[in-house]
């Protein structure tokens, strides 16, 4: 789809030093395809602060202790 956008004349001078001409269109596309996947992983990020509030979980009070137990607590694990 073809969509008419306005850019400062600095900002396309230095698209085009960046990646010239020919891949203006490309580099605009993809650069707004990150943006809005960012926006989108922002959005789950910010949905699940706070889901685990009022839930203790086991590796609370001694993260270390935890991990320490997750390695060497079962006793078929190798290494």
């Amino acid at each position: 789809m073809r969509l008419h956008i306005s850019l400062d004349d600095d900002l396309v001078e230095q698209l085009d030093q960046r990646v010239g001409r020919r891949r203006r269109s490309m580099f605009i596309s993809e650069t707004v395809r990150r943006a809005l996947e960012d926006e989108r992983r922002w959005e789950d990020i910010e949905a699940g602060l706070g889901a685990l509030a009022g839930n203790e979980q086991d590796w609370d009070r001694d993260p270390a202790g935890w991990v320490t137990t997750q390695r060497y607590g079962d006793p078929a694990r190798v290494g």
